[in-house]
């Protein structure tokens, strides 16, 4: 008898629950790490939510949503982040769902399973997992906007069109990069044949309203914020710096996708037995239309980011590497074409399962290896809930009122901004970027400065001194790490504002 995989067997006989099943256990991968090893959030997760507890139309940051479904989150969770991390692997699990139904619609349910399994070895080393944010939520929103423009543009479907403006809608909400990802979409919608059909109809107007209405209350806020300004060019001095850090953007986003190329080299021939009977993945052949919807979807998108990034000098790619780089998986997989024959699937699935899990195996090591090496500390294995929670309790007690506002070092105020109490953050440093909290206010309801101790004293570093002068330092608190090995204590100062009338 012939033997094929259980696997192989799932994907052509159950597809949804292949993908269902991948795309969960991944999730689970995730919160299981962020629960054992994560004692603070991980990147400006922390600073997203203190921007978040404010509600505000929009922010230094950018577009609302992100922070307000972070906050929304946080507080379901009964001030807790794992309703953050929950919240990110939904979103996390909604653009592979989309990008199947996508990938469906193209290819067949069967290679669909495949652009989304190649999918998620790309975003596992290019987008980040719990670090929620505009670009975590912005993965699916433009994922289901494909889908939904695919769905007006190659199936003529136009019931679809309210589904795409408020994915529209919702994506202007959330990232600066929308309106670049809007405009592809047009450019692609006028140079083809069945775009410019799809456009004809009165649909696009009344989904250009819906967008309109919800992307309105953040334009007026543009406007009266005054933070439209034109971009600067380069100088030409300027050029040569300019083009190394494209290339090195260019560079992490082919790392990135590294998984690609080398499960795609191990299927082929070379490494095939001479009696393999190879099982074989089919599809019905794809439209041109389809064709160069993905293909110009893969490719545009990071071209174009990489293009303004690399020119206005940005650290990293516009938009996000989770955006640009969510249709590669089908891409590769519509250029393989009608007929994929699986090869050494046993090799083919560990590769896989070891692409995925690679970046969690990476931060568990980090976690448990870096202390012990002394060369740099692990910013989630600071112990949050324990400095939320003294720094507090400090206040009530010295007080005799709750903490209402917090400063001094962004991500240290951040963390203690994280209790249940929910004092409000101020960036003294910048306080325009927290115009919720101005230093006067600050003055009269009193709060917490704190920093990193650099002696047994607590002396607060001369630009702190400066911005709050007659503080009294504290004795510094220390704090265990979640793993200590040879680092030093994390050794906070602080000192105590007083309110006034107190």
């Amino acid at each position: 008898m012939r033997f094929t995989s259980l696997v192989i067997e799932l994907i052509r006989a159950r597809p949804r629950l292949v993908v269902w099943i991948v795309v969960l256990l991944q999730a689970v991968m995730w919160l299981f790490v962020a629960l054992v090893f994560y004692r603070s959030p991980p990147g400006n997760l922390a600073t997203l939510l203190a921007f978040g507890r404010e509600y505000q139309v929009g922010t230094e940051l950018g577009p609302p949503l992100a922070f307000w479904l972070a906050d929304i989150a946080y507080r379901a969770a009964g001030s807790h982040m794992i309703g953050v991390y929950v919240l990110a692997e939904l979103c996390e699990i909604a653009t592979f769902i989309a990008l199947y139904h996508l990938a469906r619609a193209v290819v067949g349910t069967q290679q669909a399973v495949l652009a989304v399994l190649l999918t998620m070895t790309v975003l596992a080393f290019s987008s980040p997992a719990l670090d929620f944010g505009p670009m975590v939520l912005a993965r699916p929103l433009w994922a289901l906007l494909l889908l939904h423009s695919w769905q007006l543009i190659g199936q003529r479907r136009g019931n679809a069109w309210f589904a795409w403006s408020i994915a529209a809608g919702l994506l202007l909400l959330t990232t600066p990069a929308a309106i670049g990802l809007l405009l592809l979409l047009v450019i692609f919608a006028v140079a083809t044949e069945g775009g410019r059909r799809t456009l004809r109809a009165l649909d696009p107007i009344y989904a250009l309203v819906v967008v309109a209405v919800l992307a309105l209350p953040y334009a007026i806020w543009l406007l009266r914020a005054e933070t439209l300004t034109m971009p600067v060019l380069p100088q030409v001095e300027d050029l040569k710096a300019r083009a190394i850090n494209t290339a090195w953007l260019f560079g992490g986003l082919l790392l990135g996708a590294v998984a690609i190329p080398v499960l795609t080299f191990l299927n082929t021939r070379w490494f095939a037995g001479q009696a393999e009977d190879a099982p074989i993945i089919y599809r019905p052949p794809v439209e041109p239309l389809a064709r160069n919807f993905v293909y110009f979807f893969a490719l545009a998108p990071g071209l174009g980011a990489i293009l303004v990034s690399g020119l206005f000098g940005l650290d990293s790619v516009a938009g996000g590497a989770g955006i640009v780089l969510v249709m590669s998986g089908l891409a590769v997989i519509v250029a393989a074409g009608d007929f994929i024959a699986m090869r050494r699937a046993r090799v083919l699935r560990t590769v896989w399962a070891a692409a995925v899990a690679a970046p969690a195996a990476g931060v568990v090591l980090a976690v448990l290896l870096m202390p012990w090496t002394g060369t740099g500390e692990i910013a989630t294995s600071m112990p949050a809930r324990a400095i939320s929670d003294f720094f507090d309790d400090s206040f009530a007690r010295r007080t005799n009122q709750r903490l209402r506002a917090v400063a001094g070092e962004t991500q240290l105020a951040s963390l203690i901004a994280l209790h249940s109490g929910r004092p409000h953050l101020l960036i003294d440093a910048e306080p325009q970027r927290t115009p919720w909290f101005t230093p006067a206010r600050f003055s009269e309801t009193g709060g917490v400065v704190v920093w990193r101790a650099s002696d047994t004293a607590g002396t607060p570093p001369p630009e702190i001194a400066q911005r709050f002068p007659g503080i009294v330092p504290e004795v510094p608190r220390a704090f265990e790490w979640l793993v200590n090995g040879r680092q030093p204590l994390l050794r906070i100062g602080w000192a105590i504002v007083r309110p006034k009338g107190s």
